[in-house]
């Protein structure tokens, strides 16, 4: 861990943005062996402008959500800068790719393209909220586990950054595993992945301090999760219901 400030927040961002650029290049790797064409390719490029747009818009909102108390200042015109969520990046890029999609007339899938990119991005990132140790709000509570960490005040915490760090990497793995048996339904492999996070981050932010606490004791974030899963999986179950040999599939 980090003890200054500066370098742990300097440290922090660099991982952040080394992340992203490698999630990018994945992203351009993956586009060219799925045979959907260039970045550079107006579909392509509307694609990446979607995502960044979408992305940096819903990881402020969701941290808003999370932290209303630093939205009540921002509010009252005292300035400070919002954190960030992963969990609002995914989603805001979701949104963000599908309007692009919908405003160049593309129908084809490109999320199972996205998904190691993302994992990989995330994970990276991942060991710079661990590097920032206490100045980072991705702690998890105090734990007497083997496995515990200190993170400079005396007090043994989940490392919940390693834990997300490994179930990202697990859920990429999880949702690209049959790979030739899901790429019969283009973009289920997305869609399981995105599920997934979302689901395990419904769980595992009940290890992390609760800063502001929503109905129920479950943070903004939590409560994200809980209704973007209930939107997205009667999704994930259609799509899944399309695969050549589930029992829907075969009825029809």
């Amino acid at each position: 861990m980090i003890d200054h400030p500066a370098t742990a927040a300097m440290a922090h961002t660099a991982l952040e943005y080394a992340g992203m650029a490698i999630g990018v290049a994945l992203y351009r790797q993956n586009r060219s062996a799925q045979g959907l064409g260039g970045l550079t390719q107006p579909g392509g490029f509307a694609i990446i402008v979607g995502l960044l747009a979408g992305a940096g818009l819903g990881n402020k909102l969701v941290f808003l959500i999370e932290r209303p108390d630093v939205a009540q200042l921002l509010w009252a015109g005292q300035w400070v800068w919002p954190g960030q969520s992963i969990v609002g990046g995914l989603l805001g890029g979701l949104v963000g790719v599908e309007l692009a999609k919908a405003w160049t007339g593309q129908t084809r899938s490109t999320g199972d393209a996205m998904v190691w990119p993302l994992a990989v991005g995330i994970a990276i990132g991942r060991v710079g909220c661990f590097l920032a140790g206490l100045h980072d709000d991705t702690y998890g509570l105090p734990t007497a586990r083997a496995w515990a960490v200190d993170f400079g005040d005396g007090v043994p915490r989940h490392p919940t950054q390693l834990y997300d760090l490994l179930a990202v990497l697990v859920l990429a793995w999880a949702a690209t595993a049959g790979h030739r048996r899901l790429a019969a339904v283009p973009g289920l492999q997305f869609k399981l992945f995105l599920a997934g996070y979302l689901a395990w981050r419904l769980l595992v932010d009940g290890l992390k301090p609760v800063r502001v606490p929503y109905p129920g004791g479950i943070s903004g974030i939590q409560w994200a999760c809980a209704l973007a899963l209930a939107l997205y999986l009667p999704v994930c179950m259609r799509a899944w219901a399309r695969l050549p040999d589930s029992p829907k599939a075969a009825a029809s």
